[in-house]
C-alpha cells in the first residue's frame, strides 16, 4: 500500500473526510485495503495524531519581515529552479548519486495499496521502542461488516496483526490494533533503526541497597495513580500564547512565579527519599511517615552516632599521651 502522491485529490477529499473530537475535519491520506486470508477490507487511512509543538519563523529583527531562502547549488553557485531539483543519495564514501523519477518508480511496492497481514502476534512481543506513527483505518461503506470482523477478532484474540505496508513510497512493517473500537495501523521502526543500548555508558552504577530500594518503593506507592492526560497541561505553549497576546495588546508581560527552593541540605540518598515520600504525602493531604527504626530516620541516627563516636575517639586520643607522660 502506498501514498497516492500526496494529499487526496479534490474530488476524493470532499468524500473522504471525518471529524475529530474537536470538530475539525481530517482528510483521508489514501484508500486501500486490508487483506487477511481471503477476507478483503477496503479502508481509508487517516493520520491519528497531530503535532502541537510551537514553531517560530525567522524574521528580520528590525522590521519583522520573514527571512526567505533560495535554492543555491553548492557546485556551481547558481539559483536552482524547483523543476530542476532532483533526489540524490549520498554514499558512505561521499559520492552523490542522482536518482530520476524513473529510478524511483521502479522501486518495489511503490504503487501497492494493500495492507497484507503476515501473522497475528501477542502485543507484548513487540517492544514499544519500535512504535512509530499511528493512523486510523475507516471502512468503506460496503466493508463495514468485514471491518467489524477484523476488529472483533483482534479484540477477542488479544493479539495484533503484523502487516507490511508502503506509505509515502517506503515499505515498512506495521501492526493493526484496536483503540476505542477503531482499528489503528501503527508503523514500526526497523530493528536497525533502534540504537544499541551498549552505546550508553552507565559507569559503575551497581544496584540499590535493600534499604534504599524499600524507601524508593514507598515513594512509588506514594506517587502511584491512574493515567489521566487531562491532569497535564502544555505550559510552554500557553506561556508563548500569553506572551504573543500581551505583545499584540501592548501590555506588560507577567513574570512567571519563581520555583520554590528546598533550602534543606540533603545528607544522603535515604534522606532524600524520605523527604520525597513526605512531600508526596503532604500533597495528598496525608500525614508524614512516622519515624521508625530501619528507615531513613535510623540511617540519620546511625550517622549521628558515628559522628559522636568519632568525636569521642578523637578526644580520648588527645588525652591518652598526657596519661602516658604522667606515668
Amino acid at each position: 500500500m502506498s501514498h497516492a502522491g500526496g494529499p487526496a485529490k479534490a474530488s476524493e477529499a470532499t468524500e473522504a473526510r471525518v471529524t475529530s473530537g474537536e470538530g475539525e475535519p481530517m482528510r483521508a491520506m489514501w484508500k486501500g485495503a486490508v487483506s487477511f486470508g481471503l477476507v478483503n477490507v477496503p479502508v481509508k487511512l487517516y493520520s491519528a495524531t497531530e503535532n502541537h509543538d510551537i514553531s517560530f519563523r525567522q524574521v528580520h529583527r528590525l522590521d519583522g519581515g520573514q527571512i526567505r531562502y533560495q535554492r543555491v547549488c553548492s557546485a556551481c553557485g547558481e539559483v536552482v529552479a524547483y523543476d530542476d531539483v532532483a533526489k540524490g543519495y549520498e554514499t558512505e564514501d561521499g559520492q552523490m548519486v542522482v536518482l530520476t523519477d524513473d529510478d524511483l518508480a521502479a522501486l518495489p511496492n511503490q504503487s501497492s495499496k494493500e495492507v497484507a497481514v503476515a501473522k497475528f502476534v501477542p502485543a507484548g512481543q513487540i517492544d514499544p521502542m519500535l512504535f512509530d506513527k499511528a493512523y486510523y483505518l475507516e471502512p468503506e461503506k460496503a466493508a463495514t461488516k468485514a471491518y467489524a470482523l477484523l476488529r472483533d477478532a483482534l479484540t477477542s484474540a488479544d493479539r495484533v496483526a503484523l502487516v507490511t505496508v508502503s506509505i509515502r513510497t517506503r515499505m515498512t512493517m506495521a501492526v493493526l490494533r484496536v483503540h476505542d473500537g477503531v482499528i489503528v495501523l501503527q508503523t514500526l521502526l526497523w530493528p536497525d533503526e533502534v540504537r544499541a543500548v551498549d552505546q550508553v555508558n552507565l559507569g559503575d552504577t551497581g544496584h540499590a541497597s535493600e534499604r534504599e530500594l524499600a524507601m524508593a518503593n514507598m515513594l512509588v506507592d506514594s506517587l502511584s495513580g491512574d493515567y489521566d492526560p487531562a491532569e497535564f497541561d502544555d505550559d510552554y505553549a500557553a506561556a508563548v500564547t500569553e506572551v504573543v497576546e500581551a505583545k499584540i495588546a501592548g501590555g506588560a508581560l507577567a513574570q512567571a512565579p519563581a520555583a520554590a527552593e528546598d533550602t534543606g541540605e540533603v545528607v544522603d540518598l535515604l534522606e532524600a527519599l524520605q523527604r520525597s515520600v513526605d512531600r508526596a504525602k503532604a500533597a495528598r493531604g496525608e500525614p508524614p511517615t512516622p519515624a521508625k527504626k530501619g528507615a531513613a530516620t535510623k540511617a540519620a541516627a546511625t550517622k549521628a552516632a558515628d559522628r559522636s563516636g568519632t568525636a569521642a575517639a578523637k578526644a580520648a586520643a588527645k588525652k591518652a599521651p598526657a596519661k602516658r607522660k604522667a606515668g
